[in-house]
C-alpha cells in the first residue's frame, strides 16, 4: 500500500500530500508519546489509562501473560508504580514511528526503575511497542508491548544490557 515508505517520510514530494498526512500524523503520534509519558513520569493515573483504548491488549514484562481491557491495565500500572522507590526513572530513548492514517506504532527503549532512599538508581532496560488506532476521530493505544531479554540457560531477565 506505501511502496517507499521510509522514502515518502523523508522525501514529501515522492507522494505529494499523502506522505504530508504521514508526516502529520506521525507528529501527531510523537505528541500523545510525550504526553502519556508525562502522565507516567507525573503517576498521574487517570492521564495514563485516557491514552489506551477501552479493549486494549497488553503484554507487559512484569506479573502476567497478558491484560485484557483497560481497567485491568489500570490496576496493573497502579500495582507497578506503587514499586517504584523514590523519584521515579521512565525514559524513552530511540523512539521510531511509522503512522498510516488510521494505524500507527511505535517502538523504543525504555529505562525504567527509581532511585533508593540512599540516591541509588534501581533501572533496567525494556523494549517497548506501542500499536494506535485512530478511533471516533482520536487516536488510541490498542495494543502495548514491554519486554525483557532473558538468559535462556537461567531464565533470568537481562535487565541490565544497554543499548
Amino acid at each position: 500500500m506505501y511502496p517507499h515508505f521510509g522514502e515518502a517520510r523523508l522525501n514529501p514530494s515522492i507522494y505529494g500530500r499523502k506522505a504530508m498526512k504521514t508526516e502529520t500524523t506521525e507528529t501527531e503520534i510523537r505528541n500523545l508519546v510525550d504526553s502519556w509519558l508525562k502522565a507516567v513520569l507525573d503517576g498521574n493515573m487517570d492521564a495514563i489509562v485516557s491514552h489506551y483504548a477501552p479493549d486494549i491488549l497488553a503484554f507487559d514484562a512484569v506479573s502476567q501473560l497478558q491484560f485484557k481491557g483497560v481497567d485491568a491495565y489500570r490496576q496493573h500500572w497502579e500495582a507497578c508504580l506503587a514499586l517504584c522507590p523514590g523519584p521515579m526513572i521512565f525514559e524513552i530513548h530511540d523512539l521510531s514511528i511509522v503512522a498510516g492514517n488510521d494505524v500507527a506504532f511505535c517502538h523504543a527503549l525504555n529505562r525504567c526503575g527509581g532511585t533508593g532512599e540512599n540516591g541509588e538508581e534501581k533501572v533496567g532496560w525494556m523494549r517497548m511497542t506501542a500499536c494506535y488506532r485512530r478511533l471516533n476521530g482520536q487516536w488510541k493505544i490498542v495494543h502495548e508491548h514491554f519486554s525483557a531479554p532473558f538468559d535462556i540457560e537461567s531464565g533470568r531477565a537481562l535487565l541490565d544490557l544497554t543499548p
